[in-house]
């Protein structure tokens, strides 16, 4: 996929008027330091337009980044951060769940888990929390450079059966180093595009 424009268009804070978008929207959520700013900037094939940083739980907005004037990524705020204390995070999770019932172009969401572990706690109740509010999750298994070819299919099992995904749902395995999974991620993104990619 070639991509010929990629910026942050809006941002949303907890008091913020969501945007009227007239694209296609695809919202990415994941824990803090699950690798979402490095997927968004290998998906929008710049290096640092999605900031990454080292204090997880820093984004405490809703990102709205127009690619091609085709599509939006939508950043959601990281969950599962410690620190963030109790009132900050339900003021994150009713931001998220205002979007997911007030966007009218939310085409899907893409939920990262780190490919090294078991899904968490927090991982389990977004991915069902996601189900409830009528989206079907598409999983994204990131860091996947991290571990051993031999151990993928092993991951990626656990990652499923961990979040109880049906027999058929997706998952792909993500490194945002290497570019593994990318072209897949274009598929769902813009069908027929995945191929197109240098």
């Amino acid at each position: 996929m070639k991509i010929t424009k990629a910026e942050l268009e809006t941002v949303c804070g907890i008091t913020s008027k969501l945007p009227e978008n007239l694209l296609p929207e695809f919202a990415f959520a994941g824990k803090s330091n699950v690798g979402k700013s490095s997927l968004i900037n290998a998906l929008m094939q710049r290096k640092s337009l999605a900031r990454t940083s080292s204090q997880p739980g820093k984004t405490q907005t809703i990102n709205f980044y127009n690619v091609n004037n085709a599509l939006y990524l939508v950043d959601l705020p990281g969950y599962g951060y410690a620190k963030a204390g109790a009132a900050v995070s339900a003021k994150w999770g009713k931001m998220v769940e205002r979007y997911l019932h007030g966007s009218k172009q939310l085409k899907n969401v893409f939920l990262l888990i780190d490919i090294r572990h078991e899904p968490s706690a927090n991982d389990k109740q977004m991915y069902e929390w996601i189900l409830a509010q009528g989206y079907t999750p598409l999983v994204i298994a990131t860091k996947a450079d991290k571990i051993k070819r031999s151990q993928l299919d092993k991951q990626k099992k656990i990652v499923r059966e961990g979040l109880g995904m049906p027999k058929g749902g997706t998952l792909i395995a993500f490194s945002a180093e290497t570019k593994q999974g990318r072209d897949e991620i274009y598929e769902l993104l813009m069908p027929g595009s995945g191929e197109e990619t240098p």
